[in-house]
């Protein structure tokens, strides 16, 4: 058995790991309150993989899930503490060669306060106000000339 390739993301109430894995079968998932077990065979070789991630924090077990796709098995760890953010997945500082993050779902939601948002949202509506068709008489007087870099070029030989 090998430990199967997973990147992980944090949110607000959940954290997400995405074991990334085609054609898995009997995929088992166990949620405890501090660790969680992951273990499938995948492939067309039928490699077993099996993951025991002893976690950062605690997550409620009943309202975690997962759900299996073609390519990967996404687990959603519904966090016992919700608002709190977890630095790394696991409750060590040890790497794991197999656990990376997932910087493309990453967003650090510590930074958002509704505050930030309701200023962004005044910003966007002051600029949509603003239009971006209204330019002065005679700005637009140079594009209506021909211009030398529209001459035709000469054909290749």
């Amino acid at each position: 058995m090998q430990p199967a390739t997973a990147k992980w993301y944090d949110r607000r109430d959940s954290v997400f790991v995405e074991f990334c894995l085609e054609d898995s079968k009997d995929v088992q998932v166990k949620f405890d309150k501090s660790k969680f077990e992951f273990s499938c065979v995948s492939g067309t070789d039928n490699i077993k993989h099996q993951n025991t991630v002893d976690l950062f924090g605690e997550i409620d077990p009943k309202g975690s899930k997962h759900r299996r796709t073609d390519r990967s098995v996404l687990c959603c760890l519904r966090k016992a503490e919700a608002g709190k953010s977890w630095p790394r997945l696991t409750k060590d500082k040890t790497k794991n060669n197999w656990l990376s993050v997932d910087f493309n779902n990453w967003k650090d939601w510590e930074d958002d306060s509704d505050e930030d948002l309701s200023s962004f949202d005044k910003f966007s509506e002051m600029m949509n106000s603003m239009g971006g068709d209204d330019l002065p008489d005679g700005a637009d007087e140079e594009h209506d000339s021909a211009d030398s870099d529209d001459e035709k070029m000469p054909d290749l030989e």
